[in-house]
């Protein structure tokens, strides 16, 4: 189990009280929500105490952001992430999390949830009964109202006594303006009328502390006075610590140059991080030209509108609602929304090639980043052009099945392909990646049908390419089936049918890989072997270690059944180093199973057991018990007979059982470091 506590990139101050309090609830509760305003600091305050309370949960702390999701649809794919789950089964994602959870001992931390209240009260309704060692921690500027709830009010920072709050704007003030010293007597008056003024609440504080950059103490003080003071009959009805804030927040704006406001409600159309690359070609256009984009960036982190993250940036929700409103005052909202949904097009068409390319795991990463925005365009092209959303979900969906997120692509792909009926390359990608999918669900009724569809639909474009995956699609759907010889001439025939270099393109080479498969259940292993050694070699030199990883999991199949271990063992732990950074929880289970069943092979029991009970925890999070070939089930049967015949049953058991309790993210560390 994860425990993707996010990191800390300013100093915590201050909350021993609270830190204390929610400790205690955490210990004495299963549902703890933390509610207050916008910027009270209710996430760092879950940051602070899910990161003290994660010794006492064994199965870790799974953390999911809310802030970016803008309807209740994403709401149990995010749970899913934050907890490692990649389902590939066809039960709704809502059960699949109930039946992963149901004897975890883990702490779910569920930030910035105020605007999927109802959505997050059915969720945990249902989670809370079904997982009986599972504490939930939220944070909600309002509580979700479900029976055991615990709620806890945040406040502001105290402005006098321990005054927190002056600590806190005097260290901001700091890393601002170095050497400057609020503590000093001479600052005293002014630093205090502006935590007073601020009424303690952290964000407030973090964006004066940002201008003592360019201005001084006794400025800063004089301005929110004369700015408070406006405030007198402004909107009555809005909570007076939230107008303090909007006042903020608003008079942190008024000091940012032109362009730097430009950007800001640009930027407010991301609902996730965002790079320099994603800003300028989303938000230059006009008088912020693409060259500023970087420079207009800084000053905004400056000023503590945004922050970083890695080589990424983030906006606050609370200031990107700020600047949301400020875009639809400039009349540019529609604009940026189809600027932001063609950007993350062209994102998805260079995503399927870099999949297929060298840089798999950095292509696994970016895609990841941008989750939530390729999300975010899905939605706006539903809407707005559903022919290229179609093109989108396609693209992306064909991505999203590799990378461990087959339920989101098909959820989207169904609605596309519903949305926009006509025919064309992007619909006959959709359908070849929705049986795809049906392929890892084991639908190959499905999965055939839609292979079908494919071809026909190839045929009448004269597409090569996309015949060759539909050839690919219906000859696994055969090989899945037990029909190995049938998907050996489908594979054949698609090939023949595409003269020049067999390996050419990504339909080549899984064709190829089709072929070496079926010549393997068919027992022809020195064909097979062959193949699969020339289609290496074609991987490695066109720099495809997805492609090649699967081949090298044919490579170690092959030499087990020849009787040769060793080599078994060596190709297994090859395809397993490819695993690292690609969410492909699918191929690293085949890899362990593969792995144990070659330790077994040169009488290496205890070896093997931890292989195969590592494996084992793998396959959990994938949601079946074991996947393959059916001819894999034979390996998996001898090897652990052979491996409890080296050891013992019950050497065998507690080997098992110890890798079998395992976290997969501690797996795939341990086979990044080679200690596998």
């Amino acid at each position: 189990m994860v425990s993707d506590i996010p990191e800390e990139s300013t100093s915590f101050v201050g909350r021993r009280a609270e830190l204390r309090r929610i400790g205690r609830e955490l210990a004495e509760h299963r549902l703890i929500t933390l509610t207050g305003p916008g910027g009270v600091g209710k996430t760092r305050l879950a940051l602070r105490a899910a990161r003290a309370a994660a010794p006492r949960f064994p199965d870790g702390v799974g953390w999911a952001d809310l802030w970016p999701l803008r309807g209740d649809e994403l709401l149990p794919a995010t749970v899913c992430d934050a907890v490692g789950l990649a389902d590939h089964t066809t039960r709704a994602p809502v059960a699949a999390l109930c039946s992963w959870l149901a004897d975890k001992r883990l702490l779910l931390v569920l930030d910035s949830g105020e605007h999927l209240v109802d959505a997050c009260r059915d969720l945990l309704g249902d989670l809370l009964t079904t997982a009986p060692h599972v504490t939930v921690l939220v944070t909600s500027r309002q509580p979700l109202d479900l029976a055991g709830e615990r709620v806890t009010e945040i406040g502001p920072l105290p402005c006098t006594g321990d005054n927190d709050a002056l600590t806190l704007l005097a260290d901001r003030a700091r890393a601002a303006a170095p050497g400057l010293r609020l503590t000093d007597a001479r600052y005293a008056a002014a630093a205090g009328t502006i935590c007073r003024r601020l009424e303690g609440i952290p964000l407030a504080l973090e964006l004066a502390g940002a201008q003592l950059a360019t201005s001084s103490v006794e400025r800063v003080a004089e301005r929110l006075t004369s700015r408070f003071d406006t405030l007198d009959g402004d909107r009555p009805a809005f909570p007076p610590r939230h107008r303090t804030l909007r006042c903020a927040i608003g008079w942190s704006h008024e000091l940012c140059a032109p362009l730097e406001r430009l950007l800001w409600a640009r930027l407010s159309v991301f609902r996730g991080t965002f790079d320099a690359q994603a800003t300028a070609a989303v938000c230059a256009g006009g008088p912020l030209a693409e060259q500023d984009i970087r420079t207009v960036l800084a000053g905004l982190a400056a000023k503590s509108v945004i922050s970083r993250e890695g080589a990424r940036w983030r906006m606050l929700d609370t200031l990107r609602e700020y600047g949301r409103m400020w875009l639809g005052e400039l009349g540019e909202a529609a604009e940026l929304a189809s600027r932001h949904a063609a950007h993350f097009v062209s994102f998805a068409h260079g995503a399927v090639d870099g999949f297929q390319g060298p840089d798999h795991p950095g292509w696994h990463t970016k895609v990841t980043d941008a989750h939530v925005d390729l999300c975010a365009a899905l939605d706006h092209l539903l809407a707005a052009d559903p022919e290229r959303a179609l093109e989108l979900s396609a693209s992306i969906g064909f991505v999203w099945s590799c990378d461990g997120r087959p339920q989101e692509a098909h959820g989207y792909l169904v609605r596309a392909v519903a949305a926009h009926r006509g025919p064309g390359p992007a619909r006959t990608r959709a359908l070849w990646v929705l049986g795809i999918i049906a392929l890892y669900q084991d639908d190959l009724a499905t999965a055939g049908a839609l292979g079908r569809q494919c071809a026909d639909a190839a045929r009448a474009g004269g597409r090569a390419e996309a015949a060759l995956d539909a050839s690919y699609l219906i000859g696994t759907t055969h090989l899945m089936a037990g029909r190995p010889l049938t998907a050996r001439t489908v594979a054949e025939q698609a090939l023949g049918r595409t003269p020049g270099d067999p390996y050419a393109t990504p339909g080549r080479l899984r064709c190829q890989l089709l072929r070496v498969f079926a010549l393997t259940a068919l027992g022809r292993l020195t064909e097979s072997r062959a193949g699969a050694t020339a289609l290496r070699r074609a991987c490695v030199r066109r720099g495809t270690p997805w492609f090649r990883s699967y081949v090298d999991y044919q490579l170690s199949l092959i030499s087990l059944y020849q009787g040769r271990p060793a080599e078994a063992e060596h190709h297994a732990r090859a395809m397993l180093a490819a695993k690292p950074g690609t969410g492909d929880s699918f191929g690293t289970g085949l890899g362990l199973d593969l792995l144990a069943a070659a330790l077994a092979a040169q009488d290496q029991g205890a070896a093997a057991a931890r292989a195969y009970g590592m494996g084992k925890a793998v396959w959990r999070t994938v949601g079946y018990p074991q996947r393959g070939v059916p001819e894999l089930g034979a390996v998996r049967e001898e090897c652990e007979r052979r491996a409890r015949a080296a050891i013992g049953d019950r050497a065998y058991e507690e080997a098992f059982q110890r890798s079998c309790a395992e976290r997969p993210e501690t797996i795939l560390a341990r086979i990044a470091a080679g200690e596998i």
